[in-house]
């Protein structure tokens, strides 16, 4: 059975080169991408350039930016940075269907049975920086028997001798002590990897724990205070720890150190899980002859949507967004769109929504394709199972109940935008204008519940509440101006006292606790008054709403 292989990949300068792939200029001053750390600005990646002016990753950016004036800077984006790192993942697919991605700035790759496709690891090796230059990015690969072994020779191989002291400079110490010091620092550990090319670096199958010797202990990818604490014991390197009685570097140094280290020598397995491929549901059609009717763009929608939905029903996933993509003979693409207002599998729901937008299709000079996708989807599952027959007799009914409702509000949305049909939904809020939630109905279920019934009646219009000229008294005046009309009282109901959530302060209630009061006037209008008794803002009284 062969060795695996595991390829390490790392980008060092990852973040500046994709801006500067950006710019599509050759810039010849110092770059640097800054990003906030702990509440400081600092240089996350700098160029090539910026490294010659004596700048370096995690310097803080005031300091970066006196020794160096000229520096030029521009805002992290993990984001996009990661968005970049996908793509450079789809782009080492080439060499091998096990790739996965370790953010930031890194991709590893199991080589295991590919490398003699490209000629050997040697001609793979160079592939990848060929590639990696045209693409402007600057690389630190290697090739080793495990994955932690490979991450430790694409970062540290190389190192000098100040990043590798092995705290044997300790002339003080006891004679015996000194001896063994000695001896230790005159053996000079051999690396048996062997350099391909200026970025690359092969170590020999089978040798894993010589090429790991003389690297320093962060190569096993330890945590900080773990390689502090040894370090202070004077054990810097790999091979001081290799021999040392596990049970005792467990106990004081925690067993992650022994994990890392077993990951590294191959003794624990790490394999690489490569990510599993974006789902993805779209169908095309293509004419022999450009089309340019309505009915015939319809006729290959009604072809292209039953596949489109058997593939969703194979995936278990339900269409909320449907993309109907017409390609004209003069390269133009007409695109519609339709969002429905809950994801389906079947044509009968979808097919009618797209076809109240076929008309804003322009053919031009014909259609020489179609091409339908569903460009969101969700999970659809046909059971849910909830650990008793009730429930699970609940689910089927709610997922067998009537649609129409909501095929309704696909058909408003897809003329009106999903966001301009709305639904209120009740919320758990004693202030009458924050009782009820306004939320879009294609995002959204109704209350299964009953609604709530107020502790009042409560007026059909709710409005800000408007000041009205009346009298400073708790109780309300017998006549009263709003509107610049004047009022006379007939009777009132009340008061019903309201106060505002305590955790929240909210502008509106900064003229203290309100009592409110329903009052009919001699015209037969019925007024919902307040009475704010003042706080931070002065009092009085206010209307709010009207009754029938």
């Amino acid at each position: 059975m062969s060795h695996r292989r595991i390829l390490s990949l790392w980008f060092p300068r990852l973040s500046a080169e994709r801006l500067l792939r950006l710019r599509r200029d050759a810039l010849l001053q110092p770059f640097a991408v800054v990003g906030l750390r702990a509440n400081a600005h600092l240089l996350v990646s700098v160029t090539p350039e910026a490294e010659a002016a004596g700048l370096r990753q995690g310097q803080p950016l005031r300091d970066a930016t006196a020794m160096c004036p000229t520096l030029i800077t521009a805002p992290e984006n993990p984001a996009e940075d990661a968005a970049f790192l996908r793509a450079l993942r789809r782009w080492a697919g080439k060499f091998s269907p096990w790739v996965a991605e370790e953010a930031p700035d890194a991709l590893v790759i199991d080589l295991t049975g590919c490398a003699h496709l490209f000629g050997g690891e040697d001609a793979l090796m160079a592939q990848v920086e060929e590639d990696c230059a045209d693409l402007g990015l600057s690389l630190r690969a290697s090739i080793a028997d495990t994955r932690g072994a490979a991450w430790a020779l694409a970062r540290y191989a190389g190192a000098g001798s100040a990043q590798m002291r092995s705290g044997d400079a300790i002339r003080q110490e006891a004679h015996a002590t000194r001896s063994r010091a000695a001896r230790r620092f005159s053996r000079q550990p051999g690396v048996t990897a062997r350099p391909s090319g200026p970025a690359g670096l092969i170590a020999a199958p089978g040798q894993t724990r010589q090429t790991l010797a003389a690297l320093p202990l962060p190569a096993l990818r330890i945590a900080p205070a773990a390689v502090e604490a040894l370090g202070r014991l004077g054990l810097r390197r790999v091979e001081d720890i290799m021999g040392m009685p596990r049970a005792a570097l467990a106990r004081r140094f925690g067993a992650e150190v022994l994990r890392r280290l077993d990951q590294a020598l191959g003794v624990d397995p790490e394999p690489v899980n490569p990510a599993a491929a974006p789902l993805h549901f779209a169908m095309r059609m293509s004419f022999p002859e450009p089309i340019g009717l309505i009915d015939d763009v319809t006729a290959g929608m009604d072809r292209l949507l039953p596949p489109l939905c058997a593939k969703l029903v194979a995936k278990g996933r339900g269409a909320r967004r449907v993309r109907l993509e017409a390609q004209r003979s003069d390269g133009r693409v007409e695109v519609v769109e339709v969002g429905l207002a809950r994801a389906s599998q079947e044509a009968d729901r979808i097919r009618p929504l797209l076809l109240l937008k076929l008309d804003q299709i322009d053919a031009g000079f014909g259609i020489d394709r179609l091409r339908l996708e569903a460009a969101e989807t969700e999970p659809m599952h046909a059971v849910q199972h909830r650990g008793h027959l009730e429930a699970a007799a609940d689910v089927i009914a709610r997922q067998g109940a009537d649609t129409a409702l909501e095929d309704l509000i696909g058909k408003l949305g897809t003329k009106l935008g999903q966001e301009a049909v709305v639904r209120l939904h009740p919320a758990a809020s004693n202030i009458p204008e924050k009782s009820a939630m306004t939320l879009a109905a294609a995002w959204s279920l109704p209350t299964a519940e009953p609604w709530p019934e107020p502790r009042a009646p409560r007026p059909i219009v709710i409005f800000r509440p408007e000041p009205v000229n009346a009298p400073p008294e708790r109780t309300p005046p017998a006549q009263f101006r709003w509107r610049r009309r004047s009022f006379d009282l007939r009777f009132a109901v009340g008061p019903e006292r309201l106060l505002p959530e305590w955790w929240l302060d909210d502008p509106e209630w900064r003229s203290g606790p309100r009592d409110y009061w329903r009052v009919e006037v001699a015209g037969g209008e019925r007024l919902w008054l307040f009475y704010a008794h003042g706080g931070e803002t002065s009092g009085g009284w206010f209307c709010q709403g009207l009754f029938a």
